[in-house]
């Protein structure tokens, strides 16, 4: 993994009404702003926002397949999330990670750990949200096990 390095994530997910309601529900987020459209109107919302933790899990869930999936090992952490710009029913997702950083472990050989710059995207390209994900992954042609 070398710094500057950029995997743009081919999948999109476009989040639909049952998909926020679902996930809001499940997770117990009381905010009506994710589940009542009258009152996401009354705030000078279009329609329902979607809930901003599913936003972060789509986009998170976008970059697996390229960045720790098959080689990936133990996920280390999130820091530096931001929730740009407001999500909508019916918005679909996209996602672009770049390299900031990767090193050696100093306490498992054969590993190294990388951490990710991921930004998602709305439909019109607009920046919706970013953060930092760190991994510890295995090193290419490294004998350990």
């Amino acid at each position: 993994m070398q710094v500057g390095r950029v995997f743009e994530h081919h999948w999109g997910r476009t989040l639909t009404d049952g998909d926020n309601a679902l996930f809001t529900t499940q997770t117990l987020s009381f905010c009506p702003l994710y589940f009542n459209e009258p009152y996401a109107q009354s705030l000078g919302h279009a329609k329902t926002v979607v809930n901003p933790m599913l936003v972060f899990n789509t986009a998170f869930g976008l970059s697996v397949e390229d960045l720790s999936e098959g080689g990936g090992g133990p996920f280390l952490g999130v820091d530096q999330c931001e929730f740009v710009e407001n999500v909508y029913v019916g918005d679909t997702l996209s996602a672009r990670s770049t390299v900031v950083r990767a090193r050696e472990s100093k306490g498992n050989k054969g590993f190294g750990i990388v951490t990710w710059h991921t930004e998602g995207f709305n439909q019109r390209q607009d920046k919706v949200i970013e953060f930092h994900r760190t991994n510890l992954v295995r090193r290419r042609n490294s004998e350990a096990s």
